[in-house]
């Protein structure tokens, strides 16, 4: 997919913006948001219950409010 030259131009583009001071805080939080997404997706798997999608889309019926600028009314 990516060759060692296309990863190494990719790297110092990325020194050059955002500097060599900074990347050890952006990769660690990066790492931090891996870990947390991770521990999240384990929570889910966990879980127990099912999340699934509902079978039908919503196609709103006659005795529906329409809201109107925060408001509900019933329809005419």
């Amino acid at each position: 997919m990516f060759g060692i030259s296309e990863i190494a131009i990719f790297l110092i583009i990325v020194v050059l913006i955002f500097g060599a001071r900074k990347l050890p805080e952006l990769a660690r939080s990066l790492g931090k948001s891996a870990r947390i997404l991770k521990s999240e997706a384990k929570a889910l798997k966990s879980d127990g219950t099912p999340h699934a999608a509902p079978t039908e889309p919503y196609a709103g019926g006659a005795d529906d409010p329409r809201v109107i600028r925060g408001s509900a009314t019933e329809k005419p």
